[in-house]
């Protein structure tokens, strides 16, 4: 893993112009832990955006996002894996104090702030989700989502009532109850950040549109991502664990049709993520 540290410091705001011509980045998992921070990262980011707006369409998105976070973190023990995950990433840091071009004090910020997550999420106890699995009102909804169109307003008369009520009424409620996933969520958000910046990217060209690569059993990868300028008529289709990974570069044509896999050398941006 090559250290990135001295250059982990705040992004500078980001303009219009900035961000079309910004890569588009593609992002495969190669195990579970990592498949299910990253779908928690989106429905959390998800959740958060649509709670923020004043509409009931945004709410009902919202709550659709919160109860997909229940049932992902229902599966597992989604808690214990975040902290052991937190308490590795402070020893990953740790091992940088020594090394030259870090910067100390942005390395002391980041092992601070991963040591607070670890400890407010230990803090909440297991049963931190207890109070929205219990929820009869959110119960209702969960079990009418299951039924195309289950959730219209003659189906859940308390739930359209619900979304009648004033935006400011609905935003702080919404807001009690993702209150009670921050701890874990923000958790997971800060992880992927830094596994997503401790490490440096690479240019690499995928040969007749293939790449493939083989990762050290002894630091295995958990996260590859693929950057593409914005203006390339590609995508990368990814496949692989831990070990080995392979990449194939498909052009998209249309919705009618299926993409069809380039036989063009194809050079990209590279990083794996340990």
């Amino acid at each position: 893993m090559n250290a990135n540290l001295d250059t982990l410091n705040d992004a500078d705001p980001v303009t219009d112009a900035e961000a079309e011509l910004a890569p588009v980045c593609y992002e495969q998992p190669l195990n579970e832990r990592m498949r299910t921070f990253l779908r928690l990262e989106f429905l959390y980011t998800q959740a958060s955006y649509h709670s923020e707006l004043p509409n009931a369409w945004s709410s009902r998105a919202a709550i659709a996002s919160l109860l997909e976070i229940l049932a992902i973190t229902a599966r597992s023990d989604s808690r214990n894996e975040v902290i052991k995950e937190l308490e590795r990433q402070v020893l990953v840091l740790k091992e940088y104090q020594s090394k030259s071009g870090v910067d100390p004090a942005r390395l002391k910020s980041l092992t601070s702030n991963l040591l607070k997550l670890r400890s407010d999420l230990s803090t909440v106890g297991g049963n931190f989700m207890g109070p929205l699995r219990d929820s009869e009102f959110l119960s209702a909804i969960k079990h009418r989502s299951a039924i195309p169109g289950g959730t219209c307003d003659f189906d859940l008369p308390d739930y359209s009532y619900w979304l009648s009520r004033p935006a400011a009424f609905r935003a702080r409620e919404f807001g009690s109850w993702l209150a009670l996933i921050r701890p874990l969520c923000d958790s997971i958000v800060e992880l992927l950040w830094i596994t997503r910046q401790i490490t440096k990217r690479r240019s690499e060209t995928a040969i007749g549109g293939i790449y493939q690569l083989s990762f050290d059993r002894e630091n295995p990868c958990q996260l590859v991502r693929i950057a593409l300028p914005p203006n390339i008529d590609l995508f990368p289709e990814i496949s692989g664990n831990q070990h080995r990974c392979t990449v194939r570069f498909l052009s998209w044509t249309d919705a009618t049709r299926r993409p069809v896999h380039v036989e063009v050398d194809v050079p990209f941006m590279l990083t794996c993520c340990a």
